[in-house]
C-alpha cells in the first residue's frame, strides 16, 4: 500500500527518542524528509546520524525548547528556508512533573502546562501560516489516556494534554477550509524510558487494568501516526484516535 509520504516535509518534537523517534524511524522508512528536535543536543545528533545512515534520507534536528515562541518562529523560518515547505507537523514533546494537587508547586505546574500545551499552541500557529500558503497540511498531535480520564498525581499533565484535545478539534475547524487535517492520538500505557522506571508490581498494576493485558510499544502509536499523514486519511479530521490496547473504551 502506498501511503505518498515520499520526499514529504514532517516536522516531529520531541523525535529524539520514545514515541517520536519510533514516528521519525516510520516516516524515514517511508522516504519522508524528516526534521526532530528536542532539549538534548547529544540524543538529536545521534538520532539524526542513525536516520540518515539507516534510511538514505534528508535529516535535520533541531535543540529545541518548545515552550519558547521566539525559539518555535525561528526553527520554522529554518525549515522552510532549508526545505521550502513543510507538509506534516507532529506535536510530541511532552514531559511530567507528578505530584498531588496539594502538594503540586507553581513551578510543576507552569512547566508541564509551558511544554505540554503551549508548545503545541505555538508550533501550530507557526506551522498553519505555512500550511495555509499551499492549502495543505495534517498535523498531528500527541495527547493522551489522561487527558480523557484524568489520573490522580497528574493534575498538570492531564489538564495539558485535555486542553490539546479542544486545541486539535479547534484547529480541525478553523482550518478545514484550507485543506488541512487535524488529529490527535491519545495513547495508554505505552513501554517507554518513564514506565522503565516503574517498579515490577506497578507494571503489572498497570497490565491488570489494560484488557489486551500488556503495555503498547511505541510503534503502536508510530503506525497510527503513519496513518493519519498519509493521504488514506484526508476525510478525518478533529478526531482523537486512543492506542490503548482497551484500557479505555
Amino acid at each position: 500500500m502506498n501511503l505518498n509520504l515520499k520526499d514529504k516535509v514532517v516536522f516531529i518534537t520531541g523525535g529524539s527518542r520514545g514515541i517520536g523517534y519510533a514516528i521519525a524511524k516510520k516516516f524515514a522508512s517511508e522516504g519522508a524528509n524528516v526534521i526532530i528536535s528536542g532539549r538534548n543536543k547529544e540524543s538529536i545528533d545521534t538520532a539524526c546520524d542513525e536516520l540518515s545512515k539507516e534510511y538514505g534520507i534528508n535529516v535535520k534536528g533541531y535543540v529545541h525548547d518548545v515552550s519558547s515562541s521566539i525559539e518555535t518562529v525561528k526553527i520554522f523560518e529554518d525549515i522552510i528556508n532549508t526545505f521550502g515547505k513543510i507538509d506534516i507537523l507532529i506535536n510530541n514533546a511532552g514531559i511530567t512533573k507528578d505530584n498531588l494537587i496539594l502538594k503540586m508547586t507553581d513551578e510543576e505546574w507552569k512547566d508541564v502546562i509551558d511544554i505540554n500545551l503551549n508548545g503545541v499552541f505555538y508550533c501550530t500557529r507557526e506551522a498553519i501560516k505555512y500550511m495555509m500558503k499551499a492549502r495543505a497540511g495534517k498535523i498531528i498531535n500527541i495527547t493522551s489516556i489522561v487527558g480523557i480520564t484524568g489520573n490522580a498525581g497528574q493534575a498538570n499533565y492531564s489538564s495539558a494534554k485535555a486542553a490539546v484535545i479542544g486545541l486539535t478539534k479547534t484547529t480541525a475547524k478553523e482550518m478545514a477550509g484550507r485543506n488541512i487535517i487535524v488529529n490527535a492520538i491519545a495513547p495508554g500505557f505505552i513501554k517507554t524510558d518513564m514506565t522503565k522506571n516503574l517498579s515490577d508490581n506497578v507494571v503489572q498494576q498497570m497490565k491488570d487494568s489494560i484488557p489486551l493485558k500488556r503495555l503498547g510499544d511505541a510503534d503502536d502509536i508510530a503506525n497510527v501516526a503513519l496513518f493519519l499523514a498519509s493521504e488514506l486519511t484526508n476525510y478525518i479530521t478533529g478526531e482523537v484516535i486512543s492506542v490503548n490496547g482497551g484500557m479505555f473504551m
